[in-house]
């Protein structure tokens, strides 16, 4: 870059001031930073532009890596599936035996799913977190009507 020392730019204030008049100084000045400034905007969007297609080629480049990983990923899953099968298909023959499982009736199978000590509702209801009971509605506390219609009419004058 070139060195501008406060010397120099002294030296092409007063050549610009000889050379323009001072009559038109001002707008030659203004014109020129005008210029200058876009000429800097212009060299920002070339290297935002430049940056911005190698980024795009970084990416494209790491897409085509990942698109290649993954299939081999998947050749090694389904390879690895289809031995897989043929094992167990193997397996499979030597244990075949046929057996007929009898069905259940209604009540054993409810018998068998019913947790024990979850029958009773005062132990279903507590089981229940506060903050659930709160968000569905639910009063934790006990309270008369008289109290309540106190409450709420109390607070619907107000």
């Amino acid at each position: 870059m070139i060195d501008l020392g406060v010397s120099k730019l002294a030296l092409i204030a007063v050549v610009a001031l000889v050379v323009v008049g001072p009559e038109r100084l001002p707008k030659v000045a203004r014109m020129a930073g005008n210029l200058f400034g876009r000429a800097q905007r212009y060299m920002a969007e070339v290297k935002s532009e430049v940056s911005r297609q190698m980024e795009v080629e970084e990416f494209k480049k790491f897409r085509e890596e990942s698109v290649s990983a993954f299939k081999e990923v998947e050749n090694s899953i389904h390879t690895t599936v289809q031995e897989a099968g043929s094992n167990l298909s193997d397996q499979a023959a030597i244990f075949e035996t046929n057996y007929e499982i009898a069905p259940l009736d209604e009540k054993e199978v409810l018998r068998k799913t019913m947790r024990q000590g979850r029958t009773s509702w005062g132990v279903k209801r507590a089981a229940k977190p506060i903050w659930f009971k709160r968000s569905a509605g639910v009063r934790t506390r006990v309270q008369s009507g008289a109290a309540r219609m106190k409450r709420f009419h109390h607070s619907a004058g107000k």
